[in-house]
């Protein structure tokens, strides 16, 4: 469940993980590289670097913008560690939500790749308790899942 701050707003942390068949250095850079996500999933239609980053094109204090059908996102990367994890922070977005930090953390396994990635946000708009509850934590997980599924599917169809 949620965590209430008042006003009728719920904070919700989605997290999803999942282990794929490739090298943390691998995965990193495809998950770094938001292009990919358009290529991952129909929900996203369109990404755009705006800002390149400090270390890489994706890196610290990048800003990238993503058009997804259920809004538009702009993002700043605040953290960027490869091949181990980055943070993003939603600076912008509509419709308006409130975002505390997202991050992929990446870890070498028997297998493959780890990764977890997690994001803490509320939508704000009138009902939006019900609304974040309801739809924004399954559609988040779904859509984090897609983009997933599309890395995992395109880093092993490299390697073999």
């Amino acid at each position: 469940m949620g965590e209430s701050i008042g006003e009728g707003f719920t904070m919700e942390t989605v997290t999803i993980e999942r282990v794929i068949a490739a090298p943390a250095k691998d995965v990193f850079e495809w998950l770094a590289d938001a292009s990919n996500y358009p290529r991952a999933t129909r929900v996203v239609l369109r990404q755009q670097l705006t800002t390149p980053g400090e270390d890489a094109p994706y890196g610290r204090n990048a800003v990238r913008q993503l058009l997804w059908v259920v809004g538009w996102f702009r993002e700043r990367i605040t953290s960027y560690d490869p091949p181990y994890e980055f943070g993003y922070l939603v600076e912008r977005s509509f419709p308006p939500s409130r975002h505390e930090g997202g991050k992929l953390a990446f870890t070498e396994v028997s297998g493959g790749t780890r990764v977890v990635w997690t994001t803490t946000a509320e939508v704000r708009l009138p009902f939006a308790a019900t609304l974040t509850r309801l739809l924004m934590k399954p559609g988040v997980t779904y859509i984090f899942g897609k983009v997933l599924d599309a890395a995992a599917a395109e880093l092993t169809k490299a390697s073999s």
